[in-house]
């Protein structure tokens, strides 16, 4: 199988994942390398994503690091299978890799939970209010480029829209509510888009008021995206530079704690409703 230069944000989590099964059973590179029949850089190349692994090869390596949860093992293979490209494929080379990451993500997702301080989430915003949110950025962009950022998150949006969407949780600060992202009239469009979306099954919306308290990691734009297993769950967090990509054990039981802490915070569903009304009635 020829190595793949630019390995993706899925191709990179399931090389870390073998590479941490290795270490964890205390087999060496070298000893990996004969166990499937390859060179040692062969094994390094699987393990940053760059290299394929068949599924023969990887139920091998399982089963000589004694790893017997059989359903992780049946979601690294299926990680492993080839796919027909997903939508965001015909962006590469025009948006930044990590925007195509975050939508195979949320296409391969189980369950969602996002917690947004200063924006709406990006999967229930309005189109006139994303537009505001691409062109409030520094360096600007040129409008060809924010029209296809906005096309995109267009895409994305479907995951929603399914037949069988993936639970998604939204848990929507009270600045989020109040920042007038395109003025007055896209906001309260933006909220009244958030509270029929909020109607939708499988969409819950939650609001933290500002009465409510501080919560950790204050500011911060975080996506817990739930796999196979909760050992393949993944966060993703906004930064200026670009989207980081954590799964660590620590790492995920770290931000599942942030998130109840913020759901905990909230109010009800249907408290939140009337928060939004009350907030969208002001504009």
């Amino acid at each position: 199988m020829p190595p793949k230069a630019v390995p993706t944000q899925r191709q990179r989590r399931l090389g870390s994942e073998l590479r941490r099964m290795r270490i964890a059973a205390g087999v060496s590179a070298e000893q990996a390398a004969g166990l499937l029949g390859v060179d040692r850089g062969k094994i390094s190349y699987m393990e940053s994503g760059v290299r394929a692994i068949s599924e023969e090869r990887l139920r091998a390596l399982a089963h000589h690091c004694q790893c017997e949860d059989a359903k992780y093992v049946d979601a690294l293979v299926e990680m492993a299978q080839p796919r027909t490209p997903g939508w965001w494929e015909q962006y590469r080379g025009l948006l930044p890799q990590g925007m195509l990451d975050i939508a195979e993500l949320e296409a391969r997702a189980t369950r969602m939970r996002t917690a947004c301080a200063v924006h709406i989430p990006g999967l229930l915003q309005t189109s006139d209010y994303a537009l505001a949110v691409f062109r409030a950025v520094l360096p600007r962009l040129p409008e060809h480029e924010v029209a296809m950022r906005l096309a995109h998150r267009t895409r994305r949006q479907e995951v929603l829209d399914g037949v069988s969407p993936p639970p998604f949780v939204g848990i929507v600060h009270e600045a989020a509510l109040r920042m007038q992202f395109g003025g007055p009239r896209v906001a309260r469009a933006q909220l009244e888009h958030l509270l029929r979306l909020g109607e939708r099954e499988g969409v819950t919306v939650l609001v933290v008021p500002f009465t409510h308290g501080g919560f950790p990691g204050a500011g911060q734009t975080v996506l817990y995206a739930e796999g196979a297993t909760e050992r393949l769950d993944t966060v993703q967090i906004d930064n200026s530079h670009g989207p980081d990509f954590l799964h660590g054990e620590a790492e995920l039981a770290k931000y599942r704690a942030h998130l109840d802490w913020m759901e905990d915070l909230a109010l009800s569903a249907s408290d939140s409703r009337d928060f939004i009304h009350a907030v969208a009635r002001e504009l």
